[in-house]
């Protein structure tokens, strides 16, 4: 088989700011068709079926997709650090090990949720107090989407691998393809066939399958000091144990996200169809913040994780400053244009006036407040990246999803309505903000000074 020589970002040399957006840009630019491919789906049913719709597939069926798919980025964020680590250390052997260790997980995980997912399907949209005029829909477009999950997780893990080893490009090339053949497809099946929610979780899934196949294409053609060989796809001890142990809390982590998430989302089913509709566009507007921020998030935690493999300790330090005032920068920047543009950017998903006005109310909550949200994020990952991951996951699960739980329950009860939920992100987002800014402190000073040559 012909290999491909592919020049992967030199993230342990050269002027951090300059290979930190070079590396960042492709990373955000994927994550934006990501979520354009996602938004895709949400702007045609709720255009071309009805709020309804809209409010199925961007409702409890999102949160729950977001709580699966999830945990197991996250237990893939494992393989993504110790990958870093030994590409950063130029091991060959530990490296192609935690690749195939990484593939075989995602293949074993998929199958298993795919059973789980289709059985549990009905209670989960129950347990959330779905609308009954939506959960029709809702679980139909679930069956669908975990009927292909395995697609989903092989993309995942693939792409977080070629990441990890600093190549953002292909991840990046391969999302363009899913996304614009997803828009296609979506149009054809929802305003040509007039198939409706089943289209769009079709189109999602055949898309993913896709860019699933050309990230595999990618790690078996390289000649770098990675393969992948399907005949060596299995679990080898050692690089499972690391897996687990770096990506389990982290699994937790977004699990514990997603609970909190799907919890609020109860909350909000409990005030009519315009509200759950209204939270659904919310939910994409508000995604164009956290691509960017999740992309800095991922971009720190492979500069990390690699510098903390070569051993330059000060290098890590500066990347980590350097993500902070970019990461700053955007979101305030975000901030802004959500406030100038919200009402046009919700028009895109609906003409309904009233879902109109609750989803600016939920921006004017929300948005001041994304600015915290840069600290718990890059230095989570900063964290990450050198393997400390207990510690952040105790300090998340503390501060954004503890807190929440009795935000919701304690606060909520006392104030009812709309506007009460929604200030539980901002406050604890403040409250997490400055526990992480606190420990990361901390375990910064006991890093070593770097050995090697001096940082640029």
């Amino acid at each position: 088989m012909k290999k491909e020589t592919v020049t992967t970002n030199q993230i342990t040399e050269g002027v951090i700011w300059k290979q930190l957006l070079l590396f960042f840009f492709p990373i955000v630019l994927g994550t934006f068709f990501q979520q354009l491919y996602n938004t895709a789906d949400t702007i045609v049913v709720g255009r071309f079926v009805s709020k309804e719709a809209l409010a199925a597939v961007g409702g409890s069926a999102a949160q729950i997709v977001g709580l699966i798919v999830g945990f197991f980025v996250g237990l893939a964020s494992g393989a993504s650090v110790i990958i870093s680590q030994f590409y950063g250390a130029k091991d060959r052997a530990q490296l192609n090990r935690a690749l195939h260790t990484a593939y075989a997980f995602s293949i074993i995980g998929s199958i298993f949720i795919t059973a789980l997912g289709i059985l549990t399907a009905p209670w989960m949209l129950e347990l959330m107090h779905t609308p009954q005029e939506t959960m029709a829909d809702a679980l139909l477009y679930l069956r669908i989407y975990f009927a292909g999950i395995i697609f989903v997780f092989i993309y995942n893990v693939g792409s977080s691998i070629l990441r990890a080893m600093g190549d953002s490009r292909r991840p990046l090339y391969y999302l363009i393809v899913c996304c614009i053949l997803n828009i296609v497809l979506d149009i054809v099946l929802v305003i040509v066939f007039h198939m409706g929610v089943a289209g769009v979780s079709i189109a999602t899934i055949f898309s993913q399958g896709v860019s699933a196949v050309l990230v595999t294409r990618a790690l078996m053609r390289s000649d770098d000091l990675y393969q992948l060989e399907f005949q060596k796809i299995r679990f080898h001890k050692s690089a499972l144990i690391s897996l687990i142990w770096v990506g389990c809390p982290t699994g937790i982590q977004s699990v514990l996200y997603s609970v909190t998430n799907m919890l609020i989302q109860t909350f909000l089913n409990n005030l009519g169809t315009d509200t759950v509709a209204a939270w659904s566009a919310f939910g994409k507007i508000d995604s164009l913040y956290w691509m960017v921020n999740n992309a800095f998030g991922i971009a720190v935690t492979t500069f990390v994780g690699q510098n903390f493999g070569a051993g330059k300790y000060d290098r890590m330090k500066k990347s980590v400053r350097i993500g902070l005032c970019m990461g700053l920068c955007t979101a305030l920047t975000l901030t802004l244009i959500f406030y100038n543009f919200g009402t046009p950017l919700f028009r895109l998903f609906t003409s309904d006036e009233n879902v109109v006005s609750i989803g600016m109310q939920m921006l004017h909550h929300v948005a001041p407040a994304y600015c915290l949200f840069v600290f718990i994020e890059l230095l989570s990952g900063a964290l990450r990246g050198t393997g400390d991951v207990v510690i952040p996951m105790l300090i998340t699960c503390f501060g954004v999803c503890l807190l929440r739980i009795a935000w919701l329950f304690f606060i909520v009860p006392l104030a009812p309505g709309l506007n009460t939920i929604v200030l539980s992100y901002p406050v604890t987002w403040a409250i997490t903000a400055v526990m992480f800014i606190v420990y990361y402190c901390y375990r910064a000073k006991k890093w070593p000074k770097s050995s090697a040559k001096k940082t640029t």
